[in-house]
């Protein structure tokens, strides 16, 4: 989207051409179509569509007491609702089925949405109001933004928008969306990325929260699974949240009490809690064999150190790599494409496999497989988890060094590299004062001069960490 104004223009024309059946001047994006012949298929009028009331004002009070977003309201607010008014924004926060819970933002916009119906109460599912940031981003289940004409009824060509959706952490089930909204002049290129960081700060909340229940129902429960042999205690989702002597189960189990078949064939018995269930397996049942547990913690590790069972062991530098490329790579190598992603065209198989020979000696035949040459462990490692730390603890993903920062190795250089970018673009989108302060700290963003610059936009005031901040950037300004 280049001149937003220009592209208005455009997408009117486009509008008027493919609900005319003439030929468009344009193609709409993809998404755009999409929901178009969606909203059409459901009988959305272009002309003369209004937003419905679906909630009233007890029904919505009540909903929006019982919503999960509600806990993380505070964080959305302070995220978002001061910088909407900045921007003559309204910030949204809508149900999983489209129904806005939550309107906030300055007075004259709030009038300006009255006046198309973009009120408390309303539902702007695509079903409702046609194409919208909104209803669209919860048929598709990814941000979205759509701008003036995207829009399937003109009413609201006026307005731009851009929309993310939430996720349950427990569930994964769609919880509903988060919105920007406002004027058609105040369309931001940033407001996309934006609304998806503060969807992502909403489901990072909710899984704080989650694990905070998760311990209290663990403590309440313990009494149920001391003693037993083969248990597990589930959350009122089913989801195994602890386990007493009792090798692997599913992530998740049936909530249906009773008898119970795991896809391994093992049995037990399903008993129902106050909150929660129990699991207990049945006496004499088959149990799968427990796999090697494996933690590999290489982010900024120059002396790399390896975990097998809970046992540390140092590594070498080459076997590390291996260790990285391996469960980088879970289906497995052959020797050449393992020589290929450590040594690149100048390296040899057979000094892989000699590498190879020595770490199975050192792990344990049972840690690494061989054709082809592949992890067989529960694997753990803190590089594999750094994307979703970036959604649910950016703080911590601040505080991670690159992967293996003395290797060389073109796969581990390369990925290195890939997770290096995805840090930095977050925190510089999403980080607040304290996750950018841990991270422009972090050797990576030391001579970053952007990243010391949107951490000096992003201290209070009076925080005394701004004067070194600034005389940071200051250094880095001079040529």
């Amino acid at each position: 989207m280049t001149d937003p104004e220009e592209y208005a223009r455009l997408m009117a024309r486009v509008h008027d051409a493919v609900l005319s059946g003439g030929p468009a001047p344009a193609q709409p994006r993809a998404v755009v179509s999409d929901s178009w012949r969606r909203s059409l298929a459901g009988g959305v009028d272009p002309d003369g569509h209004v937003p419905p009331l679906v909630y009233a004002a007890d029904e919505l009070r009540e909903r929006r007491a019982a919503h999960p977003l509600a806990e993380v309201l505070p964080v959305l607010r302070s995220t978002l609702v001061s910088i909407a008014d900045e921007a003559m924004h309204l910030m949204i926060v809508t149900d999983a089925d489209g129904g806005i819970l939550w309107r906030e933002g300055q007075a004259d916009v709030c009038r300006l949405a009255d006046s198309v119906g973009l009120a408390e109460g309303t539902s702007w599912s695509e079903d409702a109001m046609g194409t919208n940031a909104m209803g669209t981003t919860l048929a598709v289940d990814r941000p979205v933004q759509i701008h003036s004409a995207e829009h399937l009824v003109r009413t609201i060509h006026a307005w731009t928008c851009a929309a993310a959706p939430v996720h349950d952490p427990d569930t994964g089930a769609v919880l509903g969306a988060i919105d920007v909204t406002g004027p058609l002049r105040t369309r931001h290129p940033a407001t996309l990325a934006l609304v998806t960081a503060a969807a992502q700060l909403a489901e990072g909340q909710l899984r704080v929260r989650m694990t905070a229940r998760d311990e209290q129902l663990r403590r309440r429960n313990l009494p149920h699974l001391l003693g037993l042999r083969g248990a597990a205690l589930l959350s009122p989702t089913g989801r195994v949240i602890a386990m007493e002597s009792c090798d692997r189960l599913p992530e998740r189990l049936t909530t249906r009490p009773g008898a119970l078949s795991l896809p391994d064939g093992r049995e037990g018995v399903l008993e129902e809690l106050e909150e929660g269930y129990l699991f207990r397996l049945s006496g004499g049942t088959r149990v799968a064999p427990r796999k090697p547990a494996l933690r590999l913690r290489f982010l900024g590790a120059t002396h790399p150190v390896v975990t097998v069972d809970g046992r540390e062991q140092p590594l070498s530098p080459r076997h590390a790599e291996i260790l990285t490329a391996l469960a980088l790579n879970p289906a497995g190598m052959t020797a050449e494409q393992l020589t290929l992603a450590l040594h690149g065209e100048t390296g040899n198989p057979v000094t892989a496999r000699a590498e190879v020979h020595r770490l199975r000696t050192a792990l344990g035949n049972d840690v690494i497989k061989t054709r082809p040459y592949r992890l067989a462990a529960e694997v753990h490692a803190d590089f594999l988890d750094l994307p979703n730390l970036l959604r649910t603890d950016l703080r911590t993903a601040a505080a991670a060094g690159p992967l293996l920062p003395r290797s060389d190795a073109p796969l581990i250089r390369d990925h290195r590299n890939e997770l290096e970018a995805a840090l930095r673009q977050t925190l510089l989108t999403a980080g607040d004062a304290e996750d950018l302060w841990t991270y422009a700290h972090n050797p990576a963003a030391a001579e970053d001069l952007e990243v010391w610059e949107t951490l000096l936009d992003t201290l209070p005031r009076y925080d005394p960490r701004r004067p070194q901040a600034t005389a940071h950037r200051n250094r880095l300004r001079t040529p």
